[in-house]
């Protein structure tokens, strides 16, 4: 019997701050054949302003150097949807009646404990975005407090993405590498699925995080990834229609999981079979082991690396900053 693929679902900020909501996705995504349904720990008051992002700054030729992203514009939208620390103890603690791996991503050191308060069937998940992946103060914090990192590497560059692996390696961690890209939607073209190959030579277990846009390109990309040895598969999803919630776009419905989840359960060989014949434009996808970020990669990593970050002691303490916070 061949090992399987994991399939996990984002639900990022599609609970629109409903607890029933995100209660109806945990079991939605049960229902429909995922295995890990992933949360985002975001609050509001841990969002940090700083000073070049609220005008952005543009070239006179129209080559855009910063993103403009105004701080109380950005802080007004996430407060409309917070979830409380209760809130957060539920999703866990509701994956568990659901049968379902939780795991949350944590964006913040000072909210590593309210990732997991008590292990899932004797171990702790947690996932790494791909813009801390090189802050390796929050790494080695995640390392001390769980035993399976998920980690994300799309807006890393290599030698921060080495380093993590060398750390983890030394500390005999569990990790995962899911291979992605910073755009949101990305295109198939910019998929560059061969990275996968590089990753394998840090980690055993690697995957594709898919941010294509669902609209257009369906399941296509996590499909071919899934073909070509992907460990793990990685959706955003959404129970609500896709002009619902700001990543509505990205995710995919119960249907398309049903989908996605059956064609994981194929051999190799069948997964293949059918790639060749459903997706015939397949070769796009794949690109080469080693990439250089696009622009709009660069833009995004600039400015979401450093978005949240713990306030201590009249301070912003950043995730990759080597301080304590117990001080």
């Amino acid at each position: 019997m061949f090992n399987m693929a994991k399939i996990i679902v984002e639900i990022c900020q599609n609970h629109n701050g409903d607890r029933a909501l995100l209660k109806e996705m945990i079991w939605a995504a049960k229902e429909n054949g995922a295995d890990i349904v992933k949360g985002q720990i975001i609050f509001s008051e841990d969002l940090t302003k700083r000073e070049r992002f609220e005008e952005g700054f543009m070239e006179p030729n129209g080559v855009r150097k910063t993103i403009k992203r105004p701080y109380q514009d950005e802080f007004e939208r996430l407060k409309k949807l917070d979830l409380t620390e209760d809130d957060y103890i539920f999703f866990t603690e509701e994956c568990r009646r659901a049968d379902i791996i939780p795991m949350l991503t944590v964006f913040s050191r000072n909210r590593v404990s309210l990732a997991s308060p008590v292990p899932y069937i004797g171990k702790k998940w947690v996932k790494v975005a791909s813009y801390d992946c090189g802050s390796l103060s929050l790494i080695k914090e995640l390392a001390v407090n769980f035993d399976n990192l998920i980690i994300s590497t799309g807006a890393s560059f290599d030698e921060e993405i080495q380093k993590t692996a060398e750390i983890l390696k030394n500390k005999n961690k569990e990790f995962v590498f899911l291979h992605c890209v910073t755009s949101y939607p990305n295109s198939l073209e910019m998929a560059n699925l061969a990275r996968l190959e590089w990753l394998r030579k840090l980690t055993p277990q690697v995957g594709w995080s898919d941010h294509t846009l669902v609209s257009r390109d369906g399941l296509k990309a996590s499909k071919v990834a899934l073909a070509l040895g992907a460990d793990y598969i990685e959706r955003h999803f959404t129970v609500l229609p896709s002009d619902k919630t700001k990543d509505g776009p990205v995710s995919i419905s119960p249907v398309l999981l049903k989908e996605l989840a059956d064609f994981a359960k194929l051999s190799k060989k069948e997964q293949r079979l059918r790639v060749e014949k459903e997706i015939p434009e397949w070769r796009i996808l794949i690109g080469f082991p080693q990439r250089e970020m696009t622009q709009i990669e660069m833009l995004n990593r600039d400015y979401y690396r450093g978005r949240f970050a713990s306030f201590k002691n009249n301070e912003w303490i950043f995730n990759w900053e080597d301080k304590d916070l117990n001080i």
